[in-house]
């Protein structure tokens, strides 16, 4: 379906965007990758360590970039896309869904912790802030939080939790938006549906 048409300009030259792109730009595409700890978010790293893209080797895929970061120890949901405009807007926190995480901590959380995550804290000359961060479950020393973020910074949460003295153990990203990790195993990926996709943005 054609959803813009520009006619005829002064300098004679017309423009068609069919579903938001124009002729002749690929067809965008967006896989989901459930990264495993260790690997860094890029596509080649200069201290040789390995990369997501060791993930997705021997595929026959195009170029995809991934969207966003996780850092080398942490886990979870990583989209791909070969569309860069697209992956802006999921990634600005004024057009973008939010990403959920389970972050296990190396303490019993009190209900003041949870509070000063959602107010945020002043970090190194930044406010950094949840958008939401519940408990989920608790062990004998450490539990789980099920932290919102409609922003992610640099090692946001990582570096939130230290202003409050609190170590992550672990940090996987299990939802983006709708878009839950669900059962991917570690390690692999799977192309998004169409409607996944328009659910995104």
């Amino acid at each position: 379906m054609v959803h813009d048409a520009e006619f005829p300009t002064r300098q004679g030259l017309d423009r068609i965007d069919i579903d938001g792109r124009e002729p002749g730009q690929p067809e965008r595409i967006v896989l989901m990758l459930n990264k495993p700890r260790g690997l860094v978010t890029t596509a080649k790293d200069e201290r040789g360590r390995a990369t997501v893209y060791g993930c997705l080797a021997d595929a026959g895929l195009p170029w995809l970039a991934p969207i966003g970061r996780l850092d080398k120890a942490s886990e979870g949901l990583l989209l791909f896309s070969n569309d860069p405009a697209w992956s802006a807007r999921i990634t600005d926190p004024a057009s973008g869904p939010p990403k959920t995480y389970h972050v296990q901590i190396d303490r019993l959380p009190e209900s003041a912790l949870l509070r000063n995550l959602e107010h945020g804290a002043m970090v190194a000359g930044r406010r950094l802030a949840v958008r939401s961060a519940r408990t989920l479950r608790t062990g004998e020393k450490n539990a789980w939080l099920e932290i919102m973020l409609d922003e992610g910074r640099n090692r946001h949460i990582r570096r939130l939790l230290e202003a409050f003295d609190v170590s992550v153990v672990r940090l996987v990203r299990v939802a983006i938006g709708p878009l839950a990790l669900g059962t991917l195993a570690k390690g692999q990926w799977r192309m998004l549906t169409q409607k996944e996709i328009d659910s995104l943005c």
